[in-house]
């Protein structure tokens, strides 16, 4: 673990107020496009030092807009925050040895190369990171993993929706299967990736070794499958698109009312009848039809009907707020813009701002060592300098590697 120099306090909103829970640990960075950045966003958001080493061209989600700011498109400044950027020429031998030794001291590696790549390289996790640095936490990002029958194919977040039966459980019966709205494939991988990487600085607690992390898209983009894989575990029935309403329970579904369209939901028959005690039809929970959610989920068409008819007259908004109040669950269905702007947002200071900069703010809320937003994402090959002088090379050495295309301060295009 290393400690990075203190950077001005900035100033904004939803910004860290503390070192954070993870101070001191230290992070090479190596990852593009999503999963992996986000990942190490979570890392640097709690206090970890990330360095963020990027290949001659650039993150290419830096050009995966509009809109841009300075270049910079909103998709790659949205996850790459807190961190310090140097360009690096990995394919060079010079470019690799400047890599080994910015990883003395290192916690944490983290990259999505195509598996072999560092192998090839001579920087394999088996035969060379994990002797030379023994304390080294490997994270390896991939689409499908080094073997098997797909390993080493290459992944991108909506394939893997189609591949693991996430498209197949998203949409309706007339919309066919359906890629969800969100790169949830990329974003779990990020969030799994880093519970894998705390656990793994855990377990070294113990054994005082590092190990290697093997995390995939396709693994990931699995494990989100509930319930519709309990289902089919246990019915042997292939589970379909149902579009808003739960597979599994009856009513939780979106509805029209008056002035917006609502979401509700009752998890179990207590909450039902009160539902219904609450919407003036008592005698709907007694009818044998609705009075479980086993039947309910028989009788769905009947019941949606009766509740179509209820919520037609309604202001949603206020209707919700009053359901909330009693304890029933709803929300009124809120478009992007809405849902930043509502006040329980900058309650929760989940939009973080710096100048400029605004971006969803960290999730998770400590309470002694909060974290938050501490710098903006960097520009291409920012720290360049600043880094590499920290980690014991000369300004000559820096300007030779400069000269010799190892280190980029320019995106090749």
């Amino acid at each position: 673990m290393t400690d990075a120099p203190p950077a001005a306090a900035p100033q904004g909103k939803g910004l860290a107020k503390s070192p954070g829970a993870l101070a001191g640990l230290k992070v090479i960075d190596l990852t593009r496009v999503l999963g992996g950045p986000y990942c190490t966003m979570i890392l640097a958001d709690h206090g970890a030092e990330v360095i963020k080493l990027e290949p001659p061209q650039g993150d290419e989600t830096r050009d995966w807009g509009p809109p841009f700011h300075e270049g910079d498109a909103s998709y790659f400044l949205g996850v790459n925050r807190n961190k310090r950027s140097v360009g690096l020429d990995l394919s060079k031998p010079a470019g690799r040895e400047v890599l080994l030794r910015l990883l003395e001291g290192a916690d944490v590696l983290v990259e999505n190369f195509k598996p072999g790549s560092m192998e090839k390289w001579g920087l394999g996790y088996e035969e060379v990171l994990s002797r030379r640095f023994p304390r080294l936490i490997h994270c390896r990002v991939s689409g499908f993993g080094a073997d098997g029958p797909l390993g080493g194919f290459p992944g991108y977040d909506a394939i893997l929706q189609a591949m693991t039966g996430l498209m197949s459980i998203n949409g309706t019966e007339t919309s066919g299967p359906t890629r969800l709205g969100n790169p949830v494939v990329d974003l779990a991988t990020g969030l799994y990736s880093a519970i894998a990487i705390l656990m793994a600085l855990h377990e070294r607690e113990r054994s005082g070794r590092g190990q290697f992390c093997d995390m995939t898209l396709h693994d990931c983009g699995m494990a989100l499958l509930h319930p519709h894989a309990a289902n089919y575990f246990l019915s042997g029935k292939r589970p379909v698109p149902t579009g808003n309403p739960h597979p599994n329970l009856v009513p939780y579904s979106k509805f029209r009312t008056k002035t917006c369209e609502i979401f509700i939901a009752a998890g179990n028959d207590p909450a039902f009848r009160r539902l219904c005690e609450f919407l003036g039809m008592p005698e709907v929970a007694r009818d044998p039809r609705f009075a479980t959610n086993g039947a309910r989920v028989a009788n769905r068409a009947a019941l949606t009907e009766i509740l179509e008819r209820r919520f037609a007259g309604e202001d949603g908004h206020e209707l919700t707020r009053r359901m909330l109040e009693a304890g029933l669950p709803a929300g009124p269905v809120l478009h992007v813009d809405e849902a930043m702007a509502a006040p329980h947002t900058a309650h929760r200071e989940m939009v973080a701002e710096i100048g400029w900069y605004r971006a969803l703010g960290t999730p998770i809320k400590l309470s002694r060592t909060p974290g938050g937003a501490r710098s903006l994402p960097p520009r291409f090959g920012e720290h360049a300098r600043e880094v590499l002088a920290r980690h014991g090379f000369t300004e000559a050495e820096i300007e030779a590697l400069r000269r010799e295309g190892v280190v980029v301060e320019t995106r090749r295009r």
